[in-house]
């Protein structure tokens, strides 16, 4: 088999070129061509989608790889910085594209299948929109899969290491606010109305009792009140808040438990102090959740591939988009370690984050492999 990418200088060209979400036009361009190059038919939409057969099965099995980049300014010193001010690859997105590039290199040359891989190349995955899009667009009609799996790199953990687990691998996010609306007024005479500010300040210490004393212990769910605005001055008490959060659940019941409880504390807040007060929540990432087969089947093929594996890891606290996929078809998503050294352990979305390198053939082989266990040849009779 002859290589033809250099995945390291592929991966580059993403970072140096990183796009917004639904802004993806360069991306999808250079992800577009590169399919072309390896002979494998590529369809561009609201994402890319290149579809790639061999053999004669009618089994067919999908791998996602997410494109969008964040609105961050990189503070790296490496040599491929960001050329885009203002905004970077600091999820490892450009990472993901590429190893999934090139497992379509290897798989395409090597034949060594029976049946239909979907690489599905997705916008938007920070906001929550980019599956969603693509399904509603019926790309999952147009390209029906068995089974689908996705990657997502873990700084921190050893490179190469992969980990993942049956049921609710991801949170939802839900974005919340709240609005009240009192009687503002003269600091100096605060019992002439109600100034918003310390009914804002009584919810924002009553939301932490739904974690704290309403859900089971254990549970995983955050409830985190992330701004705090008033029409207030210097000697004007304010007569509007408006506080908005984030909300994360491991299980849709205690998202919608969360939910409830919520407008039942401002309900009551409201009451005891005469204001209105109007809740809006609007759930942007539902949990994602892997079924058993494919789980078994990455943990299969990453002992095949040589990798570390860790079995039935903890949920992770962040959500992902993935999971519009994984309520439709039988899923695994999973972590594969980033590494632990000061250059491929910062934090994801940290302005100094940076993708490893050393994972590009690493990745490409595991989906390779993967994708052999899914689809063997047939055996002669």
């Amino acid at each position: 088999m002859t290589e033809t990418l250099d995945l390291t200088k592929l991966r580059h060209r993403f970072h140096r070129q990183p796009e917004l979400g639904f802004q993806e036009i360069r991306t999808k361009r250079l992800v577009a061509e590169t399919l072309q190059s390896l002979g494998i038919e590529t369809h561009e939409g609201i994402g890319v989608v290149g579809v790639l057969r061999m053999g004669t099965s009618n089994r067919a099995i999908g791998l996602r790889a997410d494109m969008d980049a964040l609105p961050i300014t990189e503070t790296s010193s490496h040599d491929y910085i960001s050329e885009t001010p203002g905004v970077m690859h600091a999820c490892g997105h450009d990472g993901h594209m590429t190893m999934l590039l090139g497992a379509a290199e290897r798989l395409s040359q090597g034949g060594d299948f029976d049946g239909t891989v979907v690489f599905f190349f997705q916008p938007n995955e920070e906001h929550g929109l980019g599956a969603k899009a693509m399904i509603d667009d019926g790309v999952l009609d147009q390209f029906p899969v068995d089974e689908i799996y996705a990657i997502h790199n873990l700084p921190g953990a050893p490179a190469g290491q992969v980990s993942s687990r049956e049921g609710v691998i991801c949170s939802s996010e839900s974005l919340f606010e709240i609005a009240i609306q009192g009687q503002g007024g003269h600091a100096s005479m605060p019992q002439v109305g109600v100034d918003t500010i310390t009914v804002g300040s009584e919810l924002v210490l009553a939301l932490q009792t739904i974690v704290s004393r309403k859900l089971q212990p254990g549970a995983g769910a955050v409830v985190s009140v992330t701004e705090f605005q008033t029409d207030g001055q210097r000697n004007v008490l304010p007569g509007h808040t408006l506080l908005k959060g984030d909300v994360r659940a491991r299980t849709p019941e205690d998202r919608i438990e969360i939910e409830r409880f919520m407008r039942q504390i401002t309900d009551g807040i409201a009451r005891t102090h005469a204001v209105d007060i109007d809740v809006s929540f609007k759930t942007e990432f539902i949990e994602t959740i892997n079924a058993a087969e494919p789980c078994e089947t990455v943990y299969r093929a990453a002992d095949k591939a040589g990798l570390d594996v860790i079995r039935n890891r903890t949920p992770m606290s962040f959500s992902e988009d993935f999971a519009h996929f994984a309520a439709r078809v039988p899923a695994c998503f999973l972590l594969l370690g980033n590494g632990t050294d000061d250059a491929h352990g910062k934090p994801l979305h940290a302005a100094d984050y940076d993708f490893n390198d050393a994972l590009l053939p690493i990745g490409a082989d595991f989906w390779s492999q993967l994708v052999r266990d899914r689809l063997p040849l047939r055996k002669d009779t």
